[in-house]
């Protein structure tokens, strides 16, 4: 079997929430249309995914464009923007857009979009058929209302490789459309009132902040193992990707070299994932075309930062081999200020953690009984302090557990080649009255084989999962809960040309989100390219 080190072939660069993909709508196969073909052809559905649209409020909108390139090379596309002058600044909801088109042989490719230095979008792309395919991405970025309202630097980058053999331009263009607020339509509120790019680990605040979010856009990329670090073995085991801690990886905060927030990676697959490209063509796995950011909860550390002077605030991935590269991880630092003080001043109160806990057990095959590494790890951080600000003295408690289970699989010469994986992210913060608790898993079961004709056989399912409960004085505000749920089956000829490959393949994913603020729920299925159901409940 080849090596799941092809399983996606992005290309190398180190790159500069609440984010949806929307692709142009489809209709599922109806009772007079033609059946599926009997395996892919040269052309088939755009990608979509069963996400939901950002919802708008339907008053006046104003739209600019943002970028507009063809990206062939590692040359990155700057321009200006300014906000539209036609909308003013009261706004209730912005909403970036990209739409891009590619046709011919291409990778995925991974990119990111800077306004100010903020990154407000990161993501990838499809592969394309011969024929060419359009997609578009849709996130909500209000959040980013304070980098927005000035002219500002813009720049984008999908590093390529344009050649004789790879032969896809991506063509790309994006927008942002501003949502006046109307009427009975309030400007949007909770967002921050300063965005601040964190690009050399330093970080000054204004004295009276009240509230401090880090956002971490944490991708493991570049072509290498870390690309798939969820299938590390330990050094002593006969596989093609080895790292000394196995594969739990941690994405960690720290603040003057003390932790203050730890976060389990989501394990994206990207658009060649698997060593199978024909599962991702229509459908693409969770997140894969929007890199969402993990979110910390800075607060407890807010007193210490207010004083006025520089602090180090630093983001690395533990479990990563020393001196490897392959992840990187632009952070964005989200401010709250208190408008009835100049200094807010208090103190961090608590700071509780556990000791991290990472076993990778490798037994060797024996008769039928393939190789296995056998995973276990988990970690706990719980972080309190105080402001005294002019509506009060207000304390703040973080507490996140992270853990990761995992048994990989595989035969000789990594054929077969299996993994199941359940990561769990659990964080509550308490703030005054408030409590928010989130529930987070995300899971990973498939298994890689090469059979008889060299016939490459994927199975896998991904699951996005989060329960989220907000209550006050002990009685609930809101709840919601989540469940993106992918599921493929594709076989492909290896070794063989392109037109001789003869694919076939079958994908569902189904998206529900449903809570107090109402129901989502849609299912979408493909058949050799062919999108044959398009199910909507609630």
């Amino acid at each position: 079997m080849r090596s799941l080190k092809i399983m996606s072939m992005i290309s190398g660069l180190v790159l500069a929430a609440g984010a949806l993909m929307a692709a142009h709508p489809a209709a599922a196969q109806g009772a007079d249309d033609p059946a599926p073909p009997a395996e892919f052809t040269s052309d088939w559905h755009d990608p979509v995914t069963a996400a939901p649209p950002v919802a708008t409020p339907g008053t006046r909108s104003c739209e600019v464009t943002l970028a507009a390139a063809q990206f062939r090379d590692f040359t990155p596309y700057q321009g200006e923007y300014a906000p539209p002058k036609e909308c003013g600044t009261r706004w209730n909801k912005i909403v970036l857009r990209l739409e891009g088109s590619v046709k011919g042989r291409q990778y995925d490719r991974l990119g990111h979009l800077a306004v100010g230095g903020v990154e407000i979008l990161r993501t990838s792309t499809p592969q394309p058929s011969p024929d060419g395919i359009t997609w578009s991405v849709e996130k909500d970025v209000t959040r980013y209302r304070d980098t927005l309202s000035r002219p500002q630097p813009v720049e984008m980058l999908i590093g390529n490789v344009v050649n004789e053999t790879y032969t896809g331009v991506l063509d790309v263009r994006v927008t942002l459309t501003f949502h006046t607020a109307e009427g009975r339509v309030k400007p949007a509120a909770g967002t921050p009132d300063r965005v601040i790019p964190l690009t050399d680990s330093t970080l000054t605040t204004p004295r009276n902040t009240e509230r401090v979010l880090a956002e971490v856009y944490a991708t493991g990329s570049g072509g290498g193992c870390e690309e798939y670090w969820y299938l590390s073995v330990p050094d002593t085991a006969p596989y093609s990707c080895r790292a000394a801690e196995g594969p739990h990886r941690e994405v960690r905060v720290s603040v003057d070299g003390r932790l203050a927030g730890i976060a389990a990676p989501f394990p994206t697959v990207w658009t060649g994932g698997w060593s199978n490209p024909f599962l991702w063509y229509v459908t693409p796995g969770p997140r894969a075309f929007d890199v969402r950011p993990i979110v910390y909860d800075l607060t407890p550390f807010a007193a210490l930062l207010n004083d006025g002077r520089a602090h180090r605030v630093e983001v690395a991935v533990a479990g990563v081999p020393a001196g490897l590269s392959g992840w990187s991880t632009p952070t964005n630092v989200l401010l709250w200020q208190d408008e009835g003080s100049r200094v807010v001043t208090g103190a961090l109160d608590r700071h509780e953690e556990s000791t991290p806990r990472n076993s990778s057990v490798y037994t060797p095959a024996t008769g039928s009984s393939p190789h296995h590494v056998d995973t276990g790890a988990g970690h706990r951080l719980t972080v309190g302090g105080h402001l005294d600000t002019s509506h009060g003295r207000v304390d703040t408690t973080v507490s996140r557990t992270v853990g990761h289970t995992s048994v990989h699989r595989w035969g000789e010469g990594e054929n077969p080649d299996a993994l199941t994986a359940r990561w769990t992210d659990d964080e509550t913060v308490t703030s005054g009255r408030t409590v928010t608790r989130v529930q987070r898993a995300y899971t990973m079961d498939g298994e890689t084989t090469v059979g008889a004709g060299d016939r490459l056989r994927t199975v896998l399912t991904l699951g996005d999962r989060a329960d989220t409960l907000v209550l006050r004085d002990g009685r609930r505000l809101s709840w919601s809960v989540l469940d993106d749920t992918y599921s493929g089956d594709a076989t492909y000829t290896t070794g063989v040309p392109r037109d001789q490959r003869h694919a076939v393949g079958t994908t569902t994913e189904r998206y529900r989100l449903y809570g107090s603020e109402g129901c989502y729920d849609r299912t979408l299925t493909t058949v050799q390219g062919t999108l044959t159901r398009d199910l909507r409940r609630c």
